[in-house]
């Protein structure tokens, strides 16, 4: 009796989610093939089959609760992503760049909405419902593109991520615009009060008790109680958060947020990965299905007219606030055109806003129609955003540039035979640490003006500006450099600023540093020397320390990596060449390497000269060039006298340059 009784209310819902699946799958396939946005195809499965389209579903709300996990888990690997650290160093970007984009849509949208006929309150709540965008659609776009970690990226998710928490007020503010007696200001600002210190202890919370369980249940090595633990503390921290007045997304990205700083975070969004994908797609679905195709068609001028303006006006309202945080035209368009799209939280507003009065009948059904519409339309705009971009930049080129206005350093004497580096994060930042340890001229260009204003503060040679435009890299010398270095994390300004350069200097030395193997082929194609990518790099650190673990010597570890990146990075190159002559190659190089060391202060090798060191009796190895003071000494002869500072490259086996080194720093 209690099984039938369970069967029959699990089939409903299970046949469901066999129609969506079913539907999903081959729709999904077509556009992938097509080179179109899965979300897309997901969300024309929900209009297919929901139950304004065929009326497949009958279960509707139940597919709606999947979705509501979908969100909550896609919040909470973004939170994985991120760190308390991060979103302070984003503050700028959060708080003036979302503070103005909700700021002027909601007043813009709020003027339209009363020179159109409604209330102060109702136009209002209009303005909350347009001033917020679709995370999931952004996140879910960007992650697709590459784009997360881009600039244009970062200040979107930054904006949304303020929008986020801007529902929290807008909620509360819901019973007065609606006129309800009894939702006083003083009563509003207290809820509010408690709701923002609920979310503080429950964060302060989470950082005293969640590592501490979570140091024990990982001691179990059981990957599925691990697993258990990781989706209790998301859902857990979403339904406290909820219980208080909040949104569920809300607690997800803090629960995610508290876990970032876990030494497993990498495991737990790896474990996460596949239930937000299936979870997140069931979101897309469900949104399709919200769709009323006789509503859509009935009204369809005043929803396209809708759905124009909403799209138009937010990009444009975006570009004003991200131009306002000191962004580039580019990138400032970039994000304006990922932010151009209404959000899921909306429809969370306007369900609340609906019973209030806020909203008629009629204004509801086109309000979902123009919703879904911008949100089926926004993968397209983030495709064709890079384009536009460009265009905007290139149409813009004639007039003063953006990167005058930006604080600049060391804009004396022009460079040359110098390395450019494009990108100031971790790893340009290193890489200028040490040419300027060495004494090799650089200049850096970043387009984060805050980094800009940091380094110049410090004496560091940096500019404002963007790679992909010639007066760019005209001003930082590309004619007169030896190297150009790129470090940024934005795969379609890499490629511009690749073919461009090349173009401005044919024997310019370009080294890519890239994410992923995939993009090899075509930098190399646009005319890279050297691409770098991380995922190679890191398979390599992996064996080389699993290597170190076992006690193999550093000279052999170092002779594998030197194989593996020859064979690897030559397979790459060269797809026809035959694994015999690869193998073959390597064997014939593996026995010389090449290293450069530095002359420490009180080595013993200082005050003499390369003839009465004789390093090449004394351990094999040729000395083939010095450096001193940026300037490069190519097979210095037996008289060249070394000082404290100087850096030799050294040419031998690896055995015989560990000797080498030993030799002249005496350690």
């Amino acid at each position: 009796m209690y099984d039938r009784t369970f069967m029959g209310e699990a089939l409903p819902l299970l046949q469901d989610l066999l129609v969506l699946l079913l539907v999903a799958v081959p729709i999904v396939f077509l556009f992938r093939r097509l080179n179109l946005p899965s979300i897309v195809g997901f969300m024309l499965a929900g209009v297919l089959i929901g139950p304004y389209g065929l009326g497949l579903i009958r279960e509707a709300e139940a597919i709606e609760a999947l979705a509501e996990i979908g969100v909550v888990l896609l919040l909470f690997s973004i939170g994985l992503e991120f760190s308390l650290r991060s979103i302070i160093d984003m503050k700028r970007a959060v708080l003036l760049g979302g503070g103005l984009q909700v700021g002027l849509t909601t007043a813009a949208t709020a003027l339209i909405a009363l020179l159109a006929g409604r209330s102060i309150g109702q136009a209002i709540f209009f303005g909350f419902l347009f001033a917020v965008s679709s995370t999931t659609v952004l996140l879910r776009s960007y992650i697709e593109r590459a784009e997360i970690d881009a600039p244009h990226g970062r200040v979107a998710v930054s904006i949304s991520l303020f929008q986020d928490l801007g529902t929290i007020p807008m909620m509360l503010l819901i019973p007065v615009l609606g006129g309800r007696s009894g939702a006083s200001p003083v009563a509003i600002l207290s809820r509010l009060g408690i709701a923002l210190f609920a979310v503080a202890l429950i964060i302060f919370a989470a950082r005293a008790v969640v590592p501490f369980l979570l140091r024990h249940i990982v001691a179990l090595r059981s990957s599925e109680v691990f697993i258990i633990f990781i989706v209790f503390v998301s859902l857990g921290t979403a339904w406290l958060t909820a219980e208080i007045g909040l949104s569920l997304a809300l607690g997800a990205f803090i629960a995610g947020l508290v876990l970032s700083e876990s030494e497993y975070s990498h495991q737990i969004v790896a474990d996460i990965l596949p239930f937000r994908d299936v979870f997140n797609s069931i979101f897309f679905i469900s949104i399709g299905m919200l769709l009323s195709l006789s509503a859509l068609i009935a009204d369809w001028p005043t929803v396209l007219l809708w759905t124009i303006a909403l799209i138009c006006g937010k990009a444009a309202l975006a570009f004003v606030a991200v131009r306002a945080l000191g962004r580039s035209l580019r990138i400032s368009l970039m994000t304006g055109l990922g932010l151009a799209q209404v959000g899921e939280f909306s429809f969370v507003l306007a369900q609340a806003g609906y019973p209030q009065g806020l909203l008629s009948t009629s204004d509801y059904q086109r309000f979902i129609a123009a919703s879904i519409l911008s949100m089926i339309a926004s993968p397209f705009l983030i495709e064709v955003a890079p384009r536009l971009g460009y265009f905007l930049q290139e149409k813009a080129s004639g007039r003063r540039g953006d990167e005058e206005d930006e604080p600049t350093s060391g804009d004396a004497e022009p460079l040359t035979d110098h390395v450019i580096i494009i990108g100031y994060g971790l790893n340009g930042r290193n890489l200028a640490r040490v040419l300027r340890r060495i004494g090799i001229p650089y200049i850096v260009v970043e387009l984060n003006p805050d980094a800009v204003r940091e380094a110049a503060a410090q004496g560091e040679r940096i500019i404002y500006g963007d790679a992909t435009r010639r007066e760019v890299l005209h001003r930082v010398g590309v004619e007169r450099a030896r190297v150009l270095v790129l470090a940024i994390s934005d795969p379609t300004a890499t490629r511009h600023a690749v073919q461009l350069a090349r173009q401005l200097n044919p024997q310019l030395h370009i080294i890519v540093r890239t994410r992923y193997m995939i993009e090899l082929p075509e930098l190399l194609r646009l005319g890279a020397n050297d691409v770098i990518p991380e995922e190679f790099e890191t398979s390599i650190e992996i064996f080389s320390r699993v290597l170190r673990e076992y006690g193999v010597a550093r000279h052999e570890i170092q002779q594998h990596v030197n194989e593996v990146r020859r064979e690897g990075y030559q397979m790459l190159r060269s797809p026809s060449l035959p694994i015999i002559e690869a193998g073959a190659l390597a064997e014939a190089l593996s026995s010389a390497a090449t290293e450069t060391v530095l002359i420490e202060e009180r080595a013993p090798a200082v005050g003499k000269t390369l003839g009465e060191l004789d390093l090449r009796k004394a351990t094999g190895v040729t000395v083939i060039a010095a450096i001193r003071n940026g300037q490069a000494e190519i097979n210095p002869g037996p008289e060249y006298a070394i000082s404290a500072g100087d850096v030799l490259v050294l040419l031998g086996t690896p055995r015989q340059i560990v000797h080498a080194v030993e030799h002249l720093n005496g350690n």
